[in-house]
């Protein structure tokens, strides 16, 4: 396992080295520049720009490429549209800024952007300058739209009373796009997702920095059914997921394949690292390593194989969370009206290192995550499956979690000789807080054939209830060199229909 795995991450670096070198010998052969004011725009951060910027895009296209300069200022513009061998380069103080105006945005395949391409090769964002959505503003003003009757019903969410995230423009969305470079810029303040990237090869995100804690659903980046993408020394403050793998193609035609994150620091009122909740088609052959996580609400890694598709060949190594709501969540479900369970199988994480706090650890975000409806005490890790959906061939090696403890029964109660009544929630949205309160302080295992573990450290500050790690229906089972620390239970490892295990 650890061999083959050793030889996927090289051969990966190699192959997205070669990418970056060729990405830049085919971008400093554009020599000629197309400066916004040339054609009409005015940084004064009144006038909309759309038109000036875009007509000096398509003239670097009809050109056969060129750089297309933001120059310091403050420009406002809607949708524009970027063609193939145009570059957009922010200069050091230029602010690319939405307009707040819901009419100056369209669509092209799928959503609403502020920046948009699809079906254009060898395009890219570049500069160390700023694109500000000014999602706050956009969002509030489409909000108010549907109260005046211009938004359908249909497009609104009532039970939340916010528009739709369909509806609220993205800053950045390419769409069957090849030969991208996002890097440098400051992305910072979306109405919805930050920015998608659908179906597109030989993407590369760089040194960006991402700062928008501004509405919901402001996903960092979201890679959907895309290959060769390497995302690496990014900063990531999201009020959702922070960096997000999905699949949505139907036609099972298109899937994410060769994907590389590096040395990235997040912070997320959502996962900080997911891959799912989308997850029709497959996602395959990632590999995850040097991520600092902080102030996040949700789990430091999430898989979920939820929509009848397929996640197999994952390598995550070397995470430090800390105060983060939850260490690691494995999910198989079935939902959004998939035919069959999800297939989630030869998955590495190791040498991972989180905090869980007692206290909300989103706190301070202006988009916090949401209250539960119910009492519980602080989650455990878990690793479910569905009976007869497992999840397979999974290693966990140099594990250290650090859990608050103060689990009482008094406050929430699931004892060990009630494991039957755990739900097993196949068709609900996954969460590391969907089954309610957990017969387990540090991990929940449920329905997983082939589970290695090695050289776990699990530590509770304070007692808790609940013995430290729950096995139910597992199959192939090993442990080698566990050490939990701060709980002196007889019964700190319970099995139930557990066969074939090896525990030393």
């Amino acid at each position: 396992m650890h061999a083959k795995w050793y030889l996927f991450g090289e051969n990966m670096k190699c192959r997205h080295a070669l990418c970056v070198i060729l990405f830049l010998m085919y971008f400093s052969s554009f020599a000629k520049d197309y400066n916004i004011l040339d054609y009409g725009a005015v940084p004064d951060g009144k006038t909309v720009n759309t038109l000036f910027i875009q007509s000096a895009i398509d003239r670097a296209h009809e050109e056969g490429g060129g750089r297309v300069i933001v120059p310091s200022g403050r420009f406002i513009s809607g949708s524009i549209v970027l063609k193939s061998g145009v570059e957009l380069h922010l200069k050091s103080k230029a602010v690319l800024l939405g307009s707040v105006d819901h009419s100056h945005y369209i669509t092209l395949n799928r959503w609403k952007a502020l920046v948009m391409a699809d079906g254009a090769n060898d395009i890219a964002i570049t500069g160390k300058g700023t694109i500000d959505g000014q999602g706050a503003q956009l969002a509030l003003n489409i909000d108010s739209l549907f109260y005046a009757g211009e938004i359908d019903s249909s497009d609104y969410i009532f039970r939340e009373k916010r528009p739709y995230v369909t509806v609220r423009p993205q800053i950045i969305e390419f769409m069957n796009c090849r030969n991208i470079r996002v890097t440098d810029v400051t992305i910072k303040n979306a109405a919805s997702w930050v920015q998608t990237y659908e179906i597109c090869r030989n993407l590369i995100i760089d040194n960006i920095r991402v700062e928008s804690d501004t509405y919901w659903n402001n996903d960092g980046i979201d890679i959907l059914d895309c290959r060769n993408v390497r995302i690496t020394n990014c900063y990531i403050n999201s009020s959702d997921d922070g960096i997000c793998l999905k699949s949505e193609e139907w036609d099972l035609t298109e899937f994410c394949d060769s994907i590389y994150i590096a040395n990235c620091t997040i912070r997320s009122s959502g996962c900080a690292i997911k891959l799912g909740t989308s997850s029709v088609s497959q996602i395959k052959n990632v590999v995850i390593k040097n991520i600092k996580v902080f102030d996040t609400y949700r789990s430091a890694i999430a898989i979920e194989s939820v929509q009848g598709g397929i996640i197999e060949n994952v390598m995550i190594e070397n995470i430090k969370a800390v105060n983060t709501g939850n260490a690691i969540f494995i999910r198989i479900g079935k939902i959004r009206k998939a035919k069959r369970p999800g297939i989630l199988r030869n998955v590495t994480i190791k040498n991972i290192k989180v905090k869980v706090p007692f206290k909300h650890p989103d706190y301070a975000y202006e988009i916090r995550g949401p209250e539960l409806p119910y009492f519980h005490n602080v989650f455990p890790s878990s690793i479910t499956g569905l009976q007869g959906y497992n999840i397979e061939n999974l290693t966990l090696e140099n594990i250290k979690i650090i859990y608050p403890g103060r689990g009482s029964k008094a406050y929430a109660n699931m004892p060990v000789y009630r494991l039957d009544d755990v739900p097993e929630l196949e068709n609900h949205y996954p969460e590391f807080s969907m089954f309610g309160e957990l017969p387990s302080w540090g991990f929940y295992v449920r329905h997983v054939d082939g589970l290695t573990m090695k050289n776990i450290k699990l530590k509770i500050k304070k007692p808790d209830y609940r013995p430290a790690m729950v096995f139910d229906d597992v199959q192939n089972l090993t442990i080698e060199s566990m050490r939990i620390y701060g709980d002196n239970k007889a019964d700190s490892i319970v099995l139930k229909d557990v066969e074939n295990s090896n525990i030393h």
